[in-house]
């Protein structure tokens, strides 16, 4: 049997992720009312909310334009990331991992916006009467991948002096 491509993984944590972020999605449309919050504890409520802009409702009254230009954006990012994994060394593991998350996420929230020309957010954060913008599981996907890119980005140079130049071995 052929061995697989190292980036076949990766490309499958993105698909995780945008199975993952459709089916919550799809379960909080059936179960939750739209801007009815559904406490969990007393700083996480489960509420239903429809976002036509980007990151924290961002353009989300311009006129409907913005959904074909995020989908833009996300098309492109998306097909970089595709193109940057597949080109990645097989013994990386963080910037790999960091760039699959933050191309489901993409997918995830662009499916949205082709589909529906609003992205599903559900996931709401409190503190002391102050809300965090709702989220999905597509946005935190892309957080932790961000995070995990700034990680990489710190220990990569290191990584690379311990083995001469090399790259992970």
């Amino acid at each position: 049997m052929p061995k697989l491509h190292p980036v076949v993984g990766w490309y499958a944590l993105a698909l995780l992720v945008i199975v993952l972020d459709q089916i919550t999605k799809v379960a909080a449309e059936h179960y939750l009312s739209y801007a009815r919050p559904l406490p969990v504890t007393s700083w996480f409520n489960l509420t239903l909310q429809y976002n036509p802009g980007a990151a924290f409702s961002f353009l989300s009254d311009a006129g409907g334009w913005q959904r074909y230009f995020f989908s833009g954006i996300a098309i492109v990012i998306s097909g970089v990331l595709v193109v940057w994994l597949y080109r990645l060394p097989a013994g990386q593991r963080l910037l790999p991992a960091a760039l699959a998350l933050i191309l489901g996420g993409a997918i995830g929230n662009l499916w949205d916006r082709l589909v529906l020309g609003h992205v599903v957010d559900f996931i709401s954060l409190h503190y002391a009467g102050a809300f965090f913008p709702a989220f999905n599981i597509a946005d935190s996907a892309i957080t932790v991948g961000a995070a995990l890119m700034i990680l990489d980005s710190f220990l990569a140079p290191r990584q690379a002096a311990q083995t001469g130049g090399k790259g992970p071995q």
